[in-house]
């Protein structure tokens, strides 16, 4: 019997030296003795993940786009890359969108806050008629106790004009544009300055006669000392300015230096093609057109007025705060000042043909004779009024010139007509 005995026990040590260990799960796989010399925990799970970099997101229009084919797009992109070279945990992110329109500036501005907040921009390049409407809709935040105030005596005064809206700051002026005078010295020896010499010379000035904001008529209704605002801010024409500038239209029609065919132009574009085409020798056109080519048989004037004292109406761009976001505002204004700093739209502004927004900026320019003319044009600048005064007066000086153009109407009877059509409702 204890023979069997044994035999039994013989046989269980040999089944239990057969059987394989258990296998620990994954999960329970102790972990090494924590010693000062064992491999320390990751990043990701010794500290919090870093932060991703800051965004700001600024929208421009075509012709100011960083990516373009341009001496001027290189320089405003490397305006942007040095800016984030300083700054290693922001990037910058650009959006090309139309002037106007449909998806364009204003559009996607206001669709973005009605649907997408976290998409808006936090700078955004506005026409100065585009800063107008989104600032009275609330789309923009002014710059007041974020920035040196526009005052600054470096700012030119149209410059000035073009950011404030009311009584605040809504933008820092990036460029500006503004009516000109382009002829070809080879055909027209000294271009007129005034009314009277212009008769006598005959030569024809194209311009967009039937433009709806009428522009050019706008700034000789101004020359004449005409206001455009009553003392309650109201639209305004008045009968001796208007009926002098309409009598000089009806003569200067007579005498060939603005045919009626020029109510057939509506934009700047048409009349351009026009001298382009050389169906005329002399053009009131937008300065930009000018100083972005420099073409060799053209050159610049200021456009007539009534005395030959230069007078001129201007537009421009500005950066806007556009986030709602307020905590992001500082740095948003910091990028604004340094894309609006004058040693670099010097560089900028000749590159891309638009006038410097301040004197400091036109200092640097090395053409001097362009210099003092830009500085004329600029110095005798108006911005393009208000857009409720614009909506009212640009299509009654429109239609008044086309009248007395087309002699449909005398100089009295369209102005009449002019000053009747602010008064009805």
């Amino acid at each position: 019997m204890k023979q069997i005995l044994v035999g039994l026990v013989l046989i269980a040590i040999a089944l239990a030296s057969c059987t394989p260990a258990p296998v620990l799960d994954e999960d329970s796989t102790p972990l090494p003795p924590q010693t000062p010399t064992s491999t320390p925990l990751s990043t990701s799970e010794s500290t919090p993940p870093a932060p991703g970099p800051t965004v700001l997101r600024i929208w421009v229009p075509p012709q100011f786009d960083p990516e373009g084919d341009s001496p001027a797009s290189d320089l405003l992109k490397q305006r942007l890359d040095s800016y984030t070279a300083e700054r290693p945990n922001l990037r910058i992110e650009t959006r090309v969108k139309a002037s106007s329109g449909t998806g364009g500036l204003l559009d996607s501005l206001s669709s973005a806050n009605a649907a997408a907040p976290l998409a808006v921009p936090d700078l955004i390049l506005l026409p100065r008629a585009s800063l107008e409407i989104a600032a009275l809709k609330g789309l923009l935040f002014p710059f007041d106790g974020l920035t040196d105030p526009l005052d600054d005596s470096d700012w030119y005064p149209y410059a000035q004009e073009l950011g404030q809206i009311q009584t605040s700051t809504f933008g820092l002026p990036f460029a500006g544009d503004a009516l000109v005078s382009l002829y070809r010295p080879s055909e027209i020896e000294t271009h007129p300055a005034d009314w009277s010499i212009a008769l006598e010379a005959g030569h024809p000035i194209a311009f967009p006669a039937a433009e709806p904001n009428a522009i050019f008529p706008l700034a000789q209704y101004l020359s004449t000392g005409g206001q455009i605002q009553d003392a309650d801010g109201r639209p305004l024409l008045e009968s001796t300015p208007l009926t002098e500038m309409l009598s000089f239209f009806r003569d200067a029609e007579a005498a060939g230096v603005m045919p009626f065919w020029l109510t057939q132009f509506t934009d700047d574009g048409q009349s351009w093609e026009a001298y382009t085409e050389n169906q005329v020798n002399s053009v009131v056109t937008w300065i930009n057109r000018y100083l972005s080519t420099l073409p060799g048989d053209t050159a610049a004037a200021p456009i007539i007025t009534q005395t030959g004292t230069p007078l001129t109406l201007a537009d421009g761009w500005v950066w806007a705060l556009s986030n709602p976001q307020t905590e992001r505002h500082a740095l948003s204004v910091d990028l604004a000042e340094y894309l609006t700093d004058g040693e670099f739209l010097s560089e900028w502004s000749q590159a891309a043909g638009y006038l410097p927004p301040r004197q400091s900026a036109l200092e640097g320019w090395t053409n001097v004779a362009l210099r003092v003319l830009v500085e004329q044009i600029i110095l005798s600048a108006q911005i393009i009024p208000p857009n409720d005064i614009m909506a009212a007066i640009g299509p009654a000086l429109s239609q008044a010139t086309i009248d007395v153009l087309k002699q449909q109407s005398s100089p009295v009877s369209a102005a009449n007509d002019a000053i009747a059509s602010l008064e009805s409702p």
